[in-house]
């Protein structure tokens, strides 16, 4: 039985590409050719071709095909390798599907990290805060992207000063500033009070406290005009320097 190139690839339902290519990388065997030059492949060359295709169908590259050899019709060591990688790839695929649903069901940005795009979603943020958040969604542990995540859904997140603060405009006087530090003072106080984890947000950073703290002075220099800038400034020393009404 001798078959031409074109019948031996309908027969194993590849491709006249795909078989060449198989010479090409030393996969199959070149078969013998007739006296008029054509290729002429046998039982054995169907066999090889059927176990490439099978293979290459359950995933497996062509050089790790290359690497079974011939001989080995079972490659047991190779499969289990194989299924350990598939079950990887299900596991992740379930979890990005899990992803999708909640951004599909909660229209979440999808430009936020899973920790806080669900919280996110209730909050009227600015662009400035999201960029600020996708930032420090790269730097912060676990324990301090929870405290954010917490943080976002805090009612008190969403008060009259922090709207103020995301509408300042670059060119504010230095009166609006004052008087919008002063009241960002006790919203910012009542804040650490509900969610006292914002003290230690980079304790638990996986490249430290030190890199993340100032990665996050980066960004905020970054993404807020100087105004809004100068404002936290002021409003971080009179955390510092006024008392605290309630003691704390």
């Amino acid at each position: 039985m001798a078959w031409s190139t074109r019948e031996i690839a309908e027969l194993a339902g590849t491709s006249l590409r795909a078989v060449r290519h198989y010479h090409e990388v030393g996969l199959l065997d070149e078969p013998e050719r007739r006296a008029n030059g054509y290729k002429q492949y046998g039982v054995a060359h169907l066999v090889r071709l059927l176990r490439i295709k099978r293979l290459v169908d359950l995933g497996f590259s062509l050089s790790q095909i290359a690497e079974m050899g011939d001989d080995d019709d079972h490659p047991e060591q190779a499969l289990r390798t194989l299924d350990a990688e598939l079950a990887a790839t299900i596991e992740r695929l379930q979890r990005v599907r899990v992803e999708l649903g909640l951004i599909l069901s909660r229209s979440t940005p999808t430009d936020l990290p899973p920790e806080v795009a669900a919280a996110a979603a209730g909050a009227e943020m600015s662009d400035a805060d999201r960029s600020f958040i996708v930032v420090m969604s790269r730097v912060l542990g676990p324990e301090g992207m929870r405290t954010y995540a917490d943080m976002l859904q805090s009612s008190t997140a969403r008060d009259a000063p922090a709207e103020d603060l995301d509408e300042l405009t670059d060119d504010a006087d230095e009166q609006t500033r004052a008087d919008l530090a002063q009241r960002l003072v006790p919203y910012v106080r009542v804040l650490l009070a509900e969610h006292p984890g914002l003290n230690t947000l980079s304790s638990d950073a996986p490249r430290g406290v030190r890199f993340a703290e100032e990665t996050a002075a980066k960004a905020l220099v970054d993404v807020y005009n100087r105004a809004q800038l100068d404002v936290l400034y002021r409003t971080h020393i009179l955390l510092n320097t006024s008392p605290d009404p309630d003691g704390g």
